[in-house]
């Protein structure tokens, strides 16, 4: 994989330029992406000219290649949202978190795949690890291209689990940040109270720098040792539906983060969270019934089975039954807040398990549900792995407080790759 701030000490030393990070990820490409399939739209003679004119001194991101997933808008290359009704789709603006890449000196290099409108519906993208196997969903193409080395950077978006599920799915780090910390405007929407901009690379150092220099925020962690974290080790009601390997990554991650000095207590959630994990449907639903409502009314027919029953199944949602969702979720988060005084972050599953074989499904989101409705920030930390696939475990912060999530998981990280 290409190591975003390995990338930037070796564009400050002037050991390489941007145009040869560029020449690194089309060979990458050229190498990979037949077997993989992570790209929608490609235009990598842009990429080249546009880090050309790359000035270090005055771009956080150096002209390093960035991804986008295919549901933010993009002026310059199609914006199909997964879907055939878009074929072709040009829009006359980028979304406001691409124009944040591009300020922040990041050059496009193409589209990633997503499923279908970002929903559960699998796309044709394959796993780099294995490629019998699914990269998660619904930014397929984003953290495929991330652990091919064919992207430093890519951009993605979670409404349920689209970030850290594929991050983890393919062993690289996912952060998701608190809610609405980038703005998604120009953004094909899901569901606006759950949609979340969220990001890829290598490791936690990296994303944590991507994050800080898109959001203009003090989010870097790679400048000091990271202190060693409360954790508090929460396996939900939803236990069960992990593996036995993923138990085991989970008790191993805890064990290596204690050894390395940080205090890790078992604790239970509050019992309304179970409730907030069933509104979180809810809230989903209703309002995609809503963004999509141009889509269904008119292009029924040409929307996936899958997602095409989930909006059948979605018109039948009350208002009334909407509305106690959001207070639930409104009285959960508040409870979250309360059971986080002391403790800094939550260790949880990223996934079920490892990704699952073939391509009938992305995998289970169920891990990730509650958070995206939390509006928390989630990390996944890569670095664990059950045979050829990857492991991964998530770390989940109190609302507003991305940093210190950040910090965590790269602890955690370290740990990991430490343990003996």
């Amino acid at each position: 994989m290409l190591s975003v701030l390995d990338l930037v000490r070796r564009l400050d030393a002037g050991e390489i330029k941007p145009r040869a990070v560029v020449e690194m990820c089309a060979e990458a490409i050229a190498a990979r992406e037949a077997e993989i399939g992570a790209f929608a739209a490609l235009d990598i003679e842009a990429a080249r000219g546009a880090a050309e004119q790359t000035r270090l001194s005055r771009s956080p991101l150096r002209g390093l290649p960035v991804g986008i997933k295919d549901i933010y808008d993009t002026a310059d290359l199609p914006t199909q949202y997964g879907s055939p009704i878009y074929a072709g789709y040009r829009p006359r603006a980028d979304a406001a978190a691409v124009t944040l890449v591009r300020r922040a000196g990041g050059v496009v290099l193409g589209k990633t795949v997503t499923t279908e409108f970002a929903s559960l519906v699998p796309a044709g993208t394959r796993n780099p690890r294995n490629l019998a196997h699914t990269p998660g969903g619904s930014s397929s193409g984003s953290a495929a291209a991330v652990a091919a080395g064919m992207l430093p950077i890519a951009l993605g978006s979670q409404t349920a689990g689209s970030v850290i599920r594929p991050a983890a799915f393919c062993g690289v780090a996912g952060f998701k940040p608190s809610y609405r910390l980038i703005p998604t405007v120009g953004m094909k929407s899901y569901a606006w109270h759950l949609d979340t901009v969220g990001l890829f690379a290598a490791n936690v150092a990296d994303v944590a720098y991507v994050a800080a220099a898109i959001a203009e925020r003090p989010l870097r962690v790679d400048q000091n040792a990271p202190a060693a974290p409360r954790i508090g080790l929460v396996r939900t009601h939803l236990w069960s539906k992990a593996s036995p390997a993923m138990h085991a990554a989970i008790d191993a991650a805890a064990r290596a983060a204690e050894a390395k000095g940080a205090a890790v207590t078992e604790l239970p959630l509050p019992e309304i969270m179970q409730e907030a994990y069933g509104a979180q449907f809810i809230i989903q639903d209703f309002e995609a019934f809503r963004s999509f409502a141009f889509d269904y009314d008119n292009h029924r027919g040409e929307i996936g089975q899958l997602l095409r029953d989930q909006l059948d199944r979605a018109a039948a949602i009350s208002p009334e039954d909407y509305d106690a969702a959001r207070r639930t979720a409104s009285r959960a988060r508040q409870s979250l807040g309360e059971f986080m005084r002391d403790i800094d972050v939550i260790l949880t599953p990223s996934a079920p398990g490892a990704a699952p074989r073939g391509f009938g499904s992305t995998g289970d989101p169920v891990f990730n549900r509650l958070w995206t409705l939390m509006g928390t920030p989630c990390v996944n930390v890569p670095g664990l792995n059950e045979g050829d696939l990857p492991l991964g475990v998530q770390m989940v912060g109190d609302f507003g407080r991305d940093r210190e999530t950040l910090e965590a998981a790269l602890f955690v990280e370290r740990a990991i790759a430490g343990r003996s």
